[in-house]
């Protein structure tokens, strides 16, 4: 099926701004090009919205804050529910779509969109159950007053998504938002607007009210920014690269609004002498290469156990040679391209970086020919500690990797980054997994296990990595705030 017969395949995918239940123009006259990084065509143009364009998003999801606020959590679980079942009636479609405009394979795409049924439903309950936990009494040492704890919605929240998993953060955002009783306003990234606008055409059709959900396409500079300074917005929650997580913060603090910050990432896989060689391999690959490596997730340090390393960096190389990289639609494709020029062009120049840096390039590193980003699977070894590709977010499908000596040595190595994300653990003794992970300073670790992610635990990181944190009963306290309620009691 070629580009155009897909977009006219279904009329659900929309191109303009969503604002107060309307699909409309952005008040200037721009459009930006979207562009399928497979083959560098043009898929579609969107509007490009701006300072004006919302305000009156904001605005109008101000007005609609003062009945949605009020409504049960029964009735908003109603909404997330329709959202859900929308998602899986549209599944193919959208996989399809988020395969185009983004590149992964339309395997993963499909994981993804099973990923963002299961984060509606799941808040959907949540939110149904805030109809008995919404308010609770707490015992205090006194008999002449009560106290109520009420969890309340934070207000306008204002929701920054990036362009590696397209739908999967906007659903991990706009669920728990919806469930508390925030309306909200989303800026979906510039590079892959149509799986959210097309997840906007479903949010609008679930029943909704006008100016509880809005959308406004656009740059960062031009939208994100004046979304993140407007006064009215009371909650900002971002997910992307962390110099601009630190400008988000910078801005909302002059208006002293709340932050949620989901960044960057430079994670470990820590492989032990006694590992399966087998699931070793496979939870490195899948690691460093699921997604061509756009994860903040990624674990592309690897640090292996010295009388494991030559047997596993052999078998890796093997596994990067065989990676069928292409057309992420084409049979047996297992790595689709880089969802952008500008990433093209980062990933090759860390490439670079590493040969000057005295690593040894084991496979991969070679220029494509032809259209389309695409980069083959990379590996490193005896890397510099103080190596670029070493200690920086590549957000490519470069693989770095050293050797250790002791289980303190993999540990101190671990942890030795700004960041603290993700980690992965890979030994037989379940002993020493759970003691190395208790030792790791990450917010997620895996033990023998690959980056399986549930809506009911919990995600984000220490350090750089993360503030506050997403899915789980904290997702949907992120958009909530604490009220305490005393109340003197007149004796009888």
């Amino acid at each position: 099926m070629s580009t155009p017969e897909l977009l006219r395949f279904d009329q659900l995918l929309r191109t303009q701004l969503y604002i107060d239940g309307r699909w409309c123009n952005s008040e200037g006259a721009g459009r930006l090009s979207i562009v399928n990084p497979s083959t560098e065509e043009t898929l579609a143009e969107v509007e490009a919205g701006g300072a004006p364009d919302v305000d009156r998003a904001v605005r109008a999801a101000a007005r609609a804050l003062r009945s949605w606020k009020n409504t049960t959590g029964a009735s908003r679980a109603v909404c997330l529910r329709a959202i859900a079942r929308g998602v899986e009636a549209r599944g193919e479609y959208l996989a399809t779509l988020q395969s185009l405009n983004n590149g992964k394979p339309l395997a993963e795409a499909r994981v993804d969109i099973g990923d963002v049924v299961a984060t509606f439903d799941y808040y959907a309950e949540l939110a149904e159950q805030l109809d008995e936990t919404g308010e609770s009494e707490v015992a205090i040492p006194s008999a002449d007053h009560r106290a109520v704890i009420r969890r309340e919605p934070a207000g306008v929240a204002a929701l920054i998504v990036p362009w590696n998993f397209p739908m999967v953060t906007t659903a991990w955002k706009l669920a728990p938002a919806l469930a508390a009783g925030c309306t909200v306003v989303l800026k979906p990234s510039e590079v892959t607007p149509l799986p959210e606008l097309a997840l906007a055409a479903i949010v609008a059709e679930a029943g909704v009210p006008p100016g509880v959900f809005n959308v406004v396409t656009g740059t960062g500079a031009e939208v994100g920014a004046p979304l993140t300074a407007h006064p009215l917005v009371a909650k900002v929650s971002f997910t992307g690269s962390t110099g601009v997580g630190e400008q988000v913060m910078k801005t909302a603090a002059e208006t002293i609004k709340g932050v949620s910050l989901e960044l960057g990432g430079k994670s470990s896989i820590i492989v032990f002498g006694d590992a399966d060689l087998d699931l070793a391999v496979d939870l490195v690959a899948s690691g460093a290469f699921y997604n061509a490596g756009q994860m903040c997730s990624a674990t592309s340090r690897v640090l292996v156990e010295q009388s494991m390393a030559d047997a596993l960096i052999e078998r890796l190389a093997d596994r990067a040679t065989q990676t069928v990289v292409g057309d992420p639609f084409a049979p047996g494709v297992q790595m689709g391209p880089l969802t952008n020029r500008a990433q093209y062009e980062r990933v090759q120049r860390f490439i670079a970086q590493g040969k000057a840096d005295g690593a040894r390039l084991v496979i991969g590193g070679e220029v494509p020919s032809g259209p389309g980003y695409f980069v083959k699977p990379t590996m490193f070894v005896d890397v510099p500690a103080d190596s670029a590709v070493w200690r920086e977010e590549i957000f490519g499908p470069v693989l770095c990797v050293r050797s250790f000596d002791t289980e303190e040595d993999a540990i101190d190595a671990a942890n030795d980054t700004e960041f603290g994300l993700v980690a992965t653990v890979v030994t037989r003794d379940a002993v020493r997994g759970k003691r190395v992970a208790d030792a790791l300073a990450a917010g997620v670790v895996w033990i023998n296990a690959p980056q399986l992610i549930f809506p009911q635990t919990s995600w984000g990181g220490y350090r750089h990595s993360s503030i506050g944190r997403e899915l789980g009963p904290f997702g949907l306290a992120a958009f909530q705030e604490i009220k305490q309620v005393l109340t003197a009691i007149k004796p009888d």
